[in-house]
């Protein structure tokens, strides 16, 4: 008889707030992070978007709009240990040999200053993302834990394979990190994590590989751990899977709006932008892209509490969804 498979959903909730981007982030008994996830139950659940969309309501109070599937992981030794797929949300091991196939989704949640925290009885927080990953924030400027922390620990892996190990390393740091000149690419979250994975930087390589039972391939790189709380099973994976997928979509598709109230002022829209991108936007530019777009219309009321002059407020024109490709 084969090894029996489980089917667990995640789900990525973003939702926008101010200067920041949350994700909605649930908590284990000892404190641990992960996102909302459960087991997909097939005599029970009907199809993976209804399992997911009940267990998320159950877990955090919180009932899903816009949703898309993002990936499917099922690596060996990555769901341990396993958020579990119940509402207990306790760490599990997998004792019987089960393997885990994790599916990860990306929902977006219309937010604003008024944007309600999960209810208390419930172990769930809104969270930015940028304290699962300080170093894709570059809205002040490069963080200076890549060329500090980040940059060196990765050279020293270099410099642990052959001539051609240490090249190909070396090109792939250069080019996800922006070393030696290299462009920043906001959208390749995941390839980042992965390398700093591969690497056995991100705290989660060293716990899957003592889980499974194997050692330690190379000394540490690192004096102290890497800034950037760690996740629950393979959840940083499918927040970074997220993360960038969002990137990407905010250049060829309105998604930005699943994340704004009804009403929302054009300096609101642009922080939501950049809080997403971790990048600051030239203003001027980012409002005549806007403009071609043809996507929001003023409503001649202006916003009295932005705290400073009177801005007006926008709509979305959700109507032109159905008219354009």
């Amino acid at each position: 008889m084969g090894a029996q498979i489980t089917i667990g959903l995640s789900a990525m909730v973003a939702a926008a707030r101010g200067a920041d981007t949350l994700i909605l982030t649930t908590q284990t008994g000892d404190g641990a992070a992960g996102l909302p996830s459960g087991a997909f139950d097939p005599a029970f659940d009907r199809t993976f978007e209804r399992s997911l969309r009940n267990f998320v309501t159950a877990q955090t109070g919180y009932q899903l709009g816009y949703v898309e599937q993002l990936y499917t992981f099922g690596d060996k030794g990555r769901d341990a240990p396993l958020a579990d797929p119940g509402e207990s949300l306790e760490p599990i091991a997998s004792p019987d040999g089960r393997r885990i196939i994790s599916i990860g989704y990306l929902a977006l949640s219309p937010g604003g200053d008024d944007l309600a925290d999960p209810p208390a009885a419930l172990r769930a927080q809104w969270t930015p993302w940028t304290r699962f990953f300080p170093w894709e924030d570059w809205r002040e400027g490069r963080p200076d834990l890549i060329d500090a922390i980040i940059a060196p620990a990765l050279e020293r892996w270099a410099l642990l394979g052959d001539a051609a190990t240490q090249a190909h390393r070396r090109s792939r740091n250069a080019i996800l990190f922006a070393l030696d000149g290299a462009r920043w690419d906001e959208q390749r979250v995941l390839e980042r994590y992965e390398l700093l994975y591969e690497a056995g930087l991100a705290p989660e390589s060293a716990r899957d590989i003592s889980l499974v039972g194997e050692s330690p391939p190379k000394p540490p790189l690192l004096s102290a751990p890497l800034p950037g709380q760690m996740m629950v099973s393979d959840h940083r994976r499918i927040l970074a899977t997220g993360l960038g997928r969002l990137r990407g979509k905010l250049k060829y598709r309105p998604v930005i709006f699943e994340l704004m109230p009804p009403k929302f002022t054009l300096s609101q829209l642009q922080r939501t932008a950049e809080a997403i991108t971790g990048l600051s936007l030239h203003k001027q530019n980012f409002r005549r892209a806007l403009e071609r777009t043809e996507m929001v219309e003023g409503l001649g009321v202006l916003d009295a509490e932005t705290g400073g002059r009177p801005a007006e407020l926008f709509r979305f024109r959700r109507e032109l969804l159905a008219t354009r490709p």
